[in-house]
């Protein structure tokens, strides 16, 4: 088990990003198609934070026309370039699920004034 652990505690990212659910980010995110080797861009809202070490975890969704798209990003994968927080949201849940059901404005969280 002690061994885990130092695997685990190797491969964390040193830099972790400061996000919160609510935030609207940009994230960069490494695709490999063939050989070769891009970065490509996923912008949304958080709407969820799933904590635990080597495994956790940030859900991103957007809405591209008209039809619901949400990833699932690991905090620690080398896959993911950088996570930019563009607004801060500000919310009362941990999850946001419900912004699942709802369509145009009432789908938008409110920016946080900081």
């Amino acid at each position: 088990m002690d061994a885990l652990k130092l695997i685990s505690q190797s491969s964390l990212k040193a830099d972790k990003p400061e996000l919160l659910v609510g935030d609207y980010v940009r994230v960069a995110v490494k695709i490999r198609e063939g050989d070769k080797e891009r970065i490509q861009a996923f912008e949304g809202t958080v709407i969820s934070m799933k904590h635990g070490g080597i495994s956790e975890t940030f859900t991103v969704r957007r809405v591209a026309h008209g039809v619901g798209i949400e990833r699932v990003f690991p905090v620690h994968s080398p896959n993911v370039v950088s996570v930019e927080v563009l607004r801060h949201g500000q919310v009362r849940r941990a999850k946001l699920y419900y912004l699942r059901d709802r369509v145009g404005k009432s789908a938008r969280v409110k920016e946080k004034i900081v």
